[in-house]
């Protein structure tokens, strides 16, 4: 799950000079091992995401063995549901009032959730600016669940996430997966697909559940479309 600055360069359309002088600025969140530099996923597609530094949509393809066999984003976003005017004034009493109304299992143990959720913005923000959020667990839980959870919430106030824009957060996406490999893949088709004008206009505008719902399966048909042997 691990990338090296060629695989890094390629993803983000820069050259390796360009990634060599972020990991010599500390700009880039990079590991040394021996000779060399190692990137984990996640951590990458948090970084370029906040700093709308546009990343290859094959980081999510790569993350999976069979694309085919994944659930769409509309669909795990029709599942987990798309909420209006969600109360709380701060991170946490946002993040429990979403856990608390999402569609989740029964089973699933919501306040260990709200919890993981908070200690991850401990670690830093995962507002990526436009006053839009991606609360999620770094190192995935394996909930008991069938397939991946993703909500769309809308918030009845916006709250100070912490944003490097530092415009205040008024819409959070929350991802609940079953597994890394999914979690990975979901955070990168997301994180891809609110930097298409067409889906970010839906979003940006608190439009109906139906024009978000289909303002992404347009975006889908066309990355399946274009996808290699297609």
């Amino acid at each position: 799950m691990m990338l090296d600055v060629k695989e890094v360069a390629k993803l983000m359309s820069v050259s390796e000079k360009t990634v060599y002088r972020w990991i010599s600025k500390k700009e880039i969140p990079a590991y040394k091992i021996g000779e060399g530099y190692r990137f984990n996923r996640v951590e990458l597609l948090e970084w370029a995401t906040a700093r709308k530094i546009n990343i290859s949509y094959q980081i999510f393809d790569e993350a999976v063995e069979s694309v085919s066999t994944m659930p769409t984003l509309a669909e795990i976003i029709s599942s987990g549901g798309i909420y209006y005017k969600v109360p709380g004034s701060d991170k946490e009493s946002v993040l429990k009032s979403i856990v608390d109304i999402i569609n989740l299992p029964d089973d699933v143990d919501k306040e260990f959730l709200v919890s993981a959720l908070i200690s991850r913005e401990n670690l830093g923000t995962t507002a990526i600016g436009d006053g839009i959020a991606i609360p999620h667990v770094r190192n995935p839980i394996i909930f008991n669940i069938n397939k991946p959870v993703l909500a769309l919430c809308f918030l009845e106030k916006a709250i100070d996430f912490d944003a490097l824009d530092k415009k205040p957060v008024d819409t959070l996406f929350i991802i609940v997966t079953h597994n890394v490999r999914s979690h990975l893949y979901y955070l990168s088709r997301l994180s891809y697909a609110l930097q298409q004008k067409e889906v970010r206009k839906s979003i940006n505008s608190n439009s109906s559940r139906q024009e978000i719902l289909d303002s992404l399966s347009v975006l889908e048909k066309k990355l399946i479309k274009n996808a290699p042997g297609k």
